[in-house]
């Protein structure tokens, strides 16, 4: 199979739910590393295809939201956001409600370790401080998954570690 053909193959793979590279490897009779170079490839040409922890999956197709109302401490930032990728979810922002300000948000787009690693060091490098802090550490993120299922799955194990808010 060429590599147009190998990458046409690879696209029509991929959808809602994630498909690892070694998954598609193997189905397509080629390395890892092949099909990794591929979706690069395919990203290039303009394919939206996102990275998840569990594989490859079409960026743009309807993906469940839900909203998590979480406290911690600036300590467990990091804890927060791994727990939630490594679920499968995407934190896609963060708000508060401020008592005189209202509604404060700020994107995050966090749907990696490698990327909540990255935020957790801004934050533990003194740059800024976390949005929550201006509301007793009471905070809102909007959470993205591949189904419901992958969200009750978060927010379960949000519950376990006790960051979900109370009444929640």
């Amino acid at each position: 199979m060429k590599g147009e053909e190998r990458r046409r193959e690879i696209a029509r793979s991929l959808g809602r739910e994630p498909v690892s590279a070694t998954a598609l490897a193997e189905r397509l009779g080629v390395s890892r590393q092949v099909i990794v170079q591929d979706v690069a490839i395919l990203r290039a040409e303009g394919a939206k295809i996102l990275s998840t922890n569990r594989g490859y999956v079409a960026a743009g197709g309807p993906r469940a939201e839900r909203v998590f109302k979480v406290r911690h401490t600036d300590a467990q930032v990091r804890e927060e956001l791994f727990l939630i990728v490594d679920a499968g979810g995407r934190v896609e922002d963060v708000y508060v409600w401020h008592k005189v300000y209202g509604k404060i948000a700020a994107p995050m787009g966090i749907g990696s370790r490698r990327e909540a690693e990255a935020f957790a060091e801004k934050i533990e490098s003194g740059v800024s401080r976390p949005l929550k802090n201006i509301t007793g550490s009471y905070h809102y993120h909007t959470v993205s998954a591949e189904s419901e299922a992958a969200l009750d799955q978060i927010g379960r194990e949000l519950r376990a570690r006790g960051f979900l808010a109370e009444g929640d």
